[in-house]
């Protein structure tokens, strides 16, 4: 049986790592954490490679038992920390005795929250990757309460003897905004659709997911009917289907598409959009 036990899955929690790029020609997407910062600073402070992987947890966090000891840590959206219903520090290491519970409560400002331990969580890979892809189905399932899991292979030092000074971790966004290039089929929109895309009032949607970030706002006014053939898409591809709201792709995205896709979202830029929370403002800006 797995050395971890999920006591509490909470709304969706996932394994993931750095995902599995490299593989759309195969119809398989990336996946992976979205807020990749926030997964590599459990990493670091932990000792463990950057690929090691870690649970990610969405706005009601989880609670895990450790059948042995070990050293963990929670980053990412911020959240109340307990260690066997103590209170305990975010951000920092802490040393989990044999039979205790971990929870990371309800992130109290941004959406997705990391938890990492010493050695990374450890189920078999697929191409390459632990990720939970919930698009392709790739990967372990969402986490359930009972699931077991497994540890990987720590490192011989004590990630609490040695641990980095880490670098700053950006905040979750009050304003998310986010940078665009124009997408390939740019010439699809009218320049009034381009200009409500740069000056629209938009705000997150509830209904996005690892998939996407939905929009709500402004439409945008196009300059044909009809479809394209499915044609690849790239991730950070803002893609506008027949309601004209544009959609940003995230790590779960479809490999392939037939909406016209107006824009290109940087990928340096989409760790910003994996913590927006539902009604958060956002705007277009060109980028450099």
């Amino acid at each position: 049986m797995g050395a971890l036990e999920v006591v509490r899955a909470g709304a969706l929690s996932t394994v993931q790592d750095l995902g599995r790029p490299g593989h759309a020609h195969l119809g398989v997407p990336r996946s992976g954490a979205l807020d990749q910062p926030a997964h590599g600073l459990a990493n670091r402070l932990l000792g463990n490679p950057e690929g090691a992987a870690t649970l990610e947890t969405t706005l009601t966090g989880c609670a895990v038992r450790s059948h042995l000891p070990t050293v963990a840590v929670v980053t990412g959206a911020p959240c109340p920390v307990t260690l066997d219903g103590r209170p305990a520090p975010w951000g920092e290491p802490l040393r989990l005795p044999a039979g205790s519970v971990l929870e990371a409560g309800a992130a109290t400002y941004g959406l997705r929250t990391y938890v990492g331990f010493a050695g990374g969580v450890d189920t078999a890979p697929v191409l390459g990757s632990r990720a939970t892809d919930l698009l392709s189905g790739l990967g372990p399932a969402p986490l359930r309460d009972g699931d077991r899991l497994s540890f990987g292979t720590r490192r011989r030092r004590d990630p609490l003897a040695t641990s980095p000074i880490p670098s700053p971790c950006p905040a979750p966004p009050r304003e998310l905004v986010l940078p665009v290039v124009p997408g390939p089929r740019a010439d699809w929109f009218t320049p009034a659709g381009w200009r409500t895309l740069r000056t629209g009032d938009y705000r997150v949607s509830p209904a996005g997911n690892r998939v996407g970030l939905r929009l709500e706002g402004p439409t945008l006014e196009r300059a044909y009917d009809g479809e394209l053939p499915s044609e690849g898409m790239a991730l950070g591809a803002v893609q506008v289907p027949p309601a004209g709201l544009p959609v940003v792709f995230l790590a779960d995205h479809p490999v392939t598409g037939g909406y016209p896709v107006i824009g290109v979202v940087p990928e340096e830029a989409l760790p910003a959009a994996a913590q927006a929370v539902p009604g958060t403002p956002v705007r277009f800006v060109p980028a450099d």
